[in-house]
This record gives C-alpha cells, sequence and structure tokens, in this order.
C-alpha cells in the first residue's frame, strides 16, 4: 500500500497562497530548493490539482533552458519532468510530461492508487489535498513554514467534521527562519 503525503510551503497563517494565487513570499533559499529537488525525487507519483499542475507545468518542462539557469533548477526540472504524475481536473484537456488526467472522481482514484504498490504519493492544490484530507486518505502532512503573515488566501487546511490526530516526525530548520514540521497521521 502506497502512502499519501501532502507537502507545501505554508505562511505562518496557515496559508499556501496568498490574494491573487501570490507565491512571492514562498521563494526558497538554495538548502529548502534542494529539499524540495530531493522530495521530488524520491516521489513514486505526484497528484496534482488543476491550479497547481497550472503552475507547475508553466515553468517547469522547460525551466532548464532558461538562461542563465542553476544547476539546482536543472536538476529540479529534470526530476519534475521523469516523476509520474496525475492531474485530476474535469476542465484540462490534455497534459504531457509523464502525466496523465484523470476526470472522474478524486477520491475514489486516490482510494485506488493508494492500494497499488510502487513509491510515496504527494498530493499538491488546495481542493484536491482537501477532498483526499475529508476522506482520510492523507498519511502524511509536510507544512514548511515561512515567518510570513499573508492574512488571507488559499488555506493549507480544510474544514473537516472530525478531529485528526498526529504524530510529529520531523523537524528541521532552513535559513531565513523557516521551519519544517512532519506529522503522521495516527489511525
Amino acid at each position: 500500500m502506497r502512502k499519501l503525503a501532502f507537502a507545501m510551503n505554508v505562511s505562518l497563517d496557515g496559508y499556501i497562497a496568498a490574494p491573487g494565487d501570490d507565491l512571492g513570499w514562498s521563494v526558497p533559499s538554495d538548502e529548502l530548493f534542494q529539499w524540495w529537488s530531493d522530495r521530488v525525487g524520491a516521489t513514486g507519483l505526484a497528484l496534482y490539482g488543476r491550479k497547481l499542475w497550472e503552475t507547475m507545468s508553466s515553468d517547469w518542462p522547460t525551466a532548464d533552458q532558461q538562461p542563465g539557469v542553476t544547476p539546482a533548477h536543472v536538476e529540479f526540472a529534470h526530476r519534475w519532468r521523469d516523476m509520474p504524475k496525475v492531474v485530476f481536473s474535469s476542465t484540462t484537456r490534455t497534459v504531457d510530461w509523464n502525466t496523465r488526467l484523470v476526470t472522474g472522481d478524486a477520491v475514489a482514484e486516490i482510494t485506488r492508487l493508494k492500494a497499488e504498490e510502487g513509491g510515496p504519493m504527494d498530493i499538491g492544490g488546495a481542493t484536491l489535498a482537501a477532498a483526499a484530507m475529508r476522506a482520510g486518505l492523507i498519511d502524511e502532512y509536510v507544512t514548511v513554514t515561512h515567518p510570513v503573515l499573508v492574512g488571507s488566501g488559499t488555506p493549507f487546511f480544510a474544514a473537516l467534521d472530525h478531529w485528526v490526530k498526529l504524530s510529529l516526525v520531523e523537524t528541521r530548520t532552513f535559513p531565513d527562519g523557516v521551519v519544517l514540521t512532519r506529522y503522521q497521521t495516527r489511525r
């Protein structure tokens, strides 16, 4: 059975994007960028909602070909393109870069994917992750908390009908006051 993790950059007040889908507050240090790259390299399957897919696919497929690109960005771009991905969307019509499109019931498909053999899965995108959260499918929550208050925007955590008890399994600090916390769901 595969493990499903929800990992995102988060503002101190709990948002993954500021109003207008602004992510400018979450620019990573070199050390944090390498951590994200290593995570992508270890991911067996990435699950994306439409908005996050559009953000990632607008940059990473050709990021390694841009002028002045760093070796770390080249590595991330290659890892991202090579990583198997599933996009959940009822409006997207085509996907590329080792990606499959699912237009049906996301919870049913994520449940099916979790039951398969394979490497760990990461889920990204607030709406998609919220559906998986409510269905009790997320095994691990990874918050990379940046020392900024954005006031409103897209929250990391969805409204839930019941408590989800967690166990802390890792903490780590990065430059600029960024703190990673990793929790496993207690079942």
